[in-house]
């Protein structure tokens, strides 16, 4: 009995044809599908400030609002240009809630770093009413007075403040804020009295 030949199937040689899918303009012209382009990336920028800005979240809100105002959409840096400014008013007219002294002078503190001196010196002056005889509040209203170009005052709280708390002379001698007065009478007398005995004149 003879073995049968198995034979293979005839391949099917013809090759099938994808179908060619046109491109939108925009994408050829940007290059790559997974690319955004910029417009996109402006808009969605603009789409997720406008959700944490309905969320209150301002302050991250207004660096996308930043974000969008650069993009090349007019319309978009329109929008987002004026939200950005909503988000700044807002900010700005956010309420702080202060009531101790100690409040007052963490926040006067703060104003001082971030050079905003005269709104510092009246967080510190009301520190300062609530809470006289506090080394910290009359060294932190010198420096911001001595900052503010006011060095009678600057003297008169330094000083109270070397009288409540002795170790705040050795802290003005190396604050560098202090730094400019600090060889200048009447405060050199007042920071290196070992070495510069110097008088102090009535009314300092």
């Amino acid at each position: 009995m003879l073995d049968k030949k198995k034979t293979a199937a005839p391949k099917n040689t013809e090759r099938r044809m994808k179908p060619q899918v046109s491109l939108p303009a925009s994408s050829l012209q940007h290059g790559s599908l997974d690319t955004p382009s910029p417009a996109a990336r402006q808009r969605a920028t603009f789409e997720g400030a406008m959700k944490l800005f309905h969320e209150r979240r301002l302050r991250e809100a207004r660096e996308l609002f930043a974000s969008a105002a650069q993009g090349p959409e007019r319309d978009v840096a329109q929008r987002a240009n004026l939200h950005l400014t909503m988000c700044n008013r807002r900010l700005d007219q956010a309420t702080v809630s202060l009531n101790s002294a100690e409040d007052y002078y963490n926040y006067g503190v703060a104003l001082i770093n971030t050079r905003k001196i005269a709104e510092a010196r009246t967080h510190l002056e009301k520190a300062l009413e609530i809470s006289p005889n506090t080394d910290h509040i009359h060294y932190a209203l010198a420096l911001a007075q001595a900052l503010a170009g006011d060095p009678l005052n600057a003297y008169a709280n330094l000083k109270r403040a070397i009288e409540l708390e002795p170790r705040n002379r050795m802290i003005a001698r190396q604050d560098a804020d202090f730094g400019p007065l600090a060889n200048q009478p009447p405060f050199d007398a007042l920071l290196f009295p070992e070495r510069n005995p110097w008088p102090e004149k009535k009314g300092w």
